[in-house]
């Protein structure tokens, strides 16, 4: 099983989310678009920017905490443009 983090993008919000799982990834931004309670639930039209693949949910769960203690809407942008494709393979 693999797992993620990954960082999504909310025209609507002019706002990013960090988070991780370890469900399939598409299936994940599907209940980030759902009609649900939460940051996210304030918008519909999440869409993925970038994404890191684990072996072990503590990994994923380490990176995004590091990448929401950057605090830095910068640092994820400059992550989301050096990246190849959206796509990192840790």
């Amino acid at each position: 099983m693999s797992f993620f983090t990954y960082i999504l993008f909310s025209k609507t919000l002019d706002r990013y989310y960090v988070g991780h799982t370890g469900d399939v990834l598409d299936e994940r931004i599907r209940k980030h678009n759902s009609n649900h309670k939460g940051y996210t639930g304030r918008a519909s039209d999440w869409k993925l920017q970038y994404f890191e693949v684990y072996s072990t949910k503590e990994e994923a769960y380490a990176r995004e905490r590091y990448i929401k203690s950057r605090k830095s809407k910068k640092y994820l942008e400059k992550l989301i443009r050096n990246s190849h494709d959206g796509y990192t393979d840790r």
